[in-house]
């Protein structure tokens, strides 16, 4: 099963959940595709297995890696191992909460990240929205990164520096009085780091969570007190 599942998540990493069909497996694994139904029922349950073989790894990384005194910073980390993982594979963005209603790897990481919100002082409400943030902001820059580059990009005709170039020049030429925002930051976004950006995206959701979890903490001691008078 190791084999097959191996093989089936380099077919994934090459060219997509598309690409990923029994045929091509038992081409790449030099065998017959009745063979392979003798591990999997079908294309769903090999793609199932796929996700699920790959989050076990990134759930090995993240339990080497946490265990700190302060939840938040768990959550940066799980969040930032997940990110790399979507972005070398954007295959997995779509996918990986395909199956987080069965008792796999999906549903492992959905609450290993959820058990660091129980450390904060927040609502039932307030914890899964939290999550669903994190994810958010995971998944939805990882698998911006991920997106194949312009034709021209690939071709070696420009490189990415370039090309974004093109695009702050474009901006520079609007009327700033009509774009003042586009003209503030076209410095910025002119050959930015998709790294960073994610990370400073992720760092804003983190400390809002930091804050609310303060915020809560300070309205539950309020209403103690105001219960004991």
């Amino acid at each position: 099963m190791e084999a097959v599942l191996t093989a089936a998540v380099a077919l994934l990493d090459e060219a997509g959940a598309g690409a990923l069909t029994l045929r091509a497996l038992a081409a790449r694994l030099g065998t017959g595709v009745g063979s392979i139904y003798w591990y999997v029922s079908g294309k769903d349950e090999l793609l199932d297995r796929a996700i699920d073989h790959v989050l076990g790894g990134v759930l090995t990384e993240i339990e080497g890696q946490t265990g700190s005194g302060d939840p938040i910073d768990d959550l940066r980390v799980m969040a930032v191992t997940l990110f790399d993982a979507i972005v070398d594979r954007p295959w997995l963005g779509t996918q990986f909460m395909r199956n987080i209603a069965d008792r796999g790897n999906s549903l492992r990481l959905y609450e290993t990240l959820g058990q660091q919100t129980l450390r904060l002082d927040l609502t039932p409400r307030q914890r899964f929205h939290a999550v669903s943030a994190i994810v958010g902001v995971v998944v939805g820059s990882a698998a911006d990164m991920g997106q194949e580059p312009p034709e021209e990009v690939l071709d070696g005709a420009v490189d990415r520096d370039e090309f974004l170039g093109r695009y702050a020049d474009t901006w520079r030429e609007l009327d700033a009085a009509e774009f003042p925002f586009v003209h503030d930051i076209v410095d910025e976004f002119d050959g930015h780091d998709d790294k960073e950006q994610f990370l400073a995206g992720l760092e804003l959701t983190l400390t809002g969570l930091r804050i609310q979890a303060g915020a809560g903490a300070g309205a539950g001691a309020g209403a103690e007190a105001e219960a004991e008078v």
